[in-house]
């Protein structure tokens, strides 16, 4: 599908920047990005909404997955700067709809950060029944935002390390679990009749979106990467692969196992349960925390350089673009990220921002698919380091699916987006007026 080409280009927004993150430190970004808390609790939803044929679904969603991917790599490869989608959308389309890409995913790191770190302490209060009351989880929050920061103050490969780690650990209980599960499939579990239709499969396929999504975090991280240009198809296909492997492997286990998926709030657990044990449980939940524990780790690292990208392009107040002398970590936005992401943690729940999350995220990546054929018919860009084969049918069956799927969104969630775009619109007048 890839061609390779040529060298990759230096980007100012990087300049400021230490390449601390090696191909192996992405690899363990991408999965902790992929394997978060989604995977833990979204084998039911999907259930719920397609029986059996949530698996089919999945293998929708990682083809969709696929497909942007194939588009993030040749659109990317041009511009292997800090800033990812905000990056390519501000070339490709102009300064208003870079703001609004930029606004946007910076809204959703924050939202995930808050949701992912909500199931953190619902998974922890299995252990800890009083971790979400009151003083004890305001004080848990502030200590676990704290001590992330402090991990990405410290630099670039301080984080990646704490990458590779979270990724191991989070990678091993789920691979136990299939492992074991799968000697325990009951076949009369899977029932393939009635056949959902179309609606249906396509909100099965949006909650699932949520499990595939942040990849996109780790482009923005790109000014920090070793060889981007080699490291990022490597990563990006490896990662896909496995994760769908993974996930498909892990539904099929839950659908098996655990004849109530469709109600079970915590189905790993609960069909972990069926075939091993409370011991089983167990495993699940401490994977569960280590899971999102790392994913809210990555989610800091790559939300805090959106600012910062912003500000190189003095789309946003040049104070979010500073970067500590030592340590090469773009640290005023990382501190007002860890802020903000402190106050939704005290405001905002998972079940109200799964949807908007997915159908803001696809926004983006229909946007960055666009982009390809407009910058292969553009003379003035830089040549880009992959070229996609068949890049306008991979782009256009993307932008298909991503239009399917966001056809099926609700108007009280149209209105929802529509409101984020309009204050992103407002901020990005006022930034216009102080230039």
């Amino acid at each position: 599908m890839l061609k390779h080409v040529d060298s990759l280009k230096k980007d100012p927004a990087s300049s400021s920047l230490s390449r601390g993150i090696s191909r192996g430190s992405l690899i363990a970004i991408l999965i902790n990005l992929f394997i978060g808390a989604g995977i833990f609790g979204l084998p039911s939803r999907a259930f719920a909404l397609a029986g059996s044929y949530s698996v089919l679904a999945l293998v929708i969603c990682g083809g969709l997955i696929g497909l942007i991917v194939l588009c993030f790599l040749e659109v990317g490869s041009r511009f292997p700067g800090t800033g990812g989608p905000y990056l390519y959308a501000r070339k490709t389309f102009g300064r208003l709809t870079g703001f609004q890409v930029g606004w946007l995913l910076w809204l959703t790191r924050i939202t995930s950060f808050a949701i992912i770190c909500d199931i953190l302490l619902s998974y922890l209060s299995v252990i800890w029944p009083t971790v979400n009351e009151g003083i004890t989880r305001t004080l848990l929050v502030t200590a676990i935002v704290i001590v992330l920061t402090t991990i990405n103050y410290l630099g670039v490969r301080h984080a990646a390390r704490m990458s590779n780690v979270f990724a191991i650990m989070k990678l091993l209980p789920l691979a136990m679990f299939i492992l074991v599960g799968l000697w325990f499939i009951e076949p009369g579990n899977f029932q393939f009749q009635p056949i959902p239709n179309t609606n249906t499969l396509a909100l099965a396929v949006m909650v699932l979106i949520f499990a595939f999504s942040g990849f996109e975090v780790a482009t923005i991280n790109a000014g920090e990467v070793q060889n981007p240009g080699k490291a990022f198809p490597y990563a990006l296909f490896f990662t896909v692969t496995l994760v769908l492997v993974f996930y498909l492997a892990i539904q099929i286990v839950a659908i098996g196992t655990l004849p109530s998926l469709a109600t079970s709030t915590r189905p790993l657990a609960d069909a972990a349960t069926m075939f091993v044990g409370p011991i089983g449980a167990a495993v699940i939940v401490v994977g569960a925390i280590i899971s999102t524990s790392g994913t809210l780790n990555a989610g800091l690292l790559g939300g805090s350089r959106l600012p910062y990208a912003m500000a190189r392009e003095n789309q946003v107040p040049a104070f979010f673009g500073h970067t500590h002398t030592k340590y090469h970590t773009p640290t005023s936005s990382l501190i007002i990220t860890a802020f903000a992401c402190w106050l939704a943690c005290l405001t905002f729940n998972f079940v109200e921002a799964l949807t908007i999350n997915s159908v803001i995220r696809l926004i983006t990546y229909a946007i960055v698919c666009a982009a390809l054929p407009v910058l292969r018919r553009r003379p003035d860009t830089s040549p880009p380091n992959y070229v996609v084969r068949m890049g306008p049918w991979v782009s256009g069956s993307a932008l298909l699916l991503c239009a399917w799927l966001l056809s099926r969104v609700s108007v009280a969630e149209v209105m929802q987006v529509s409101g984020a775009i309009v204050l992103g619109g407002i901020l990005y007048g006022l930034s216009a007026i102080r230039r």
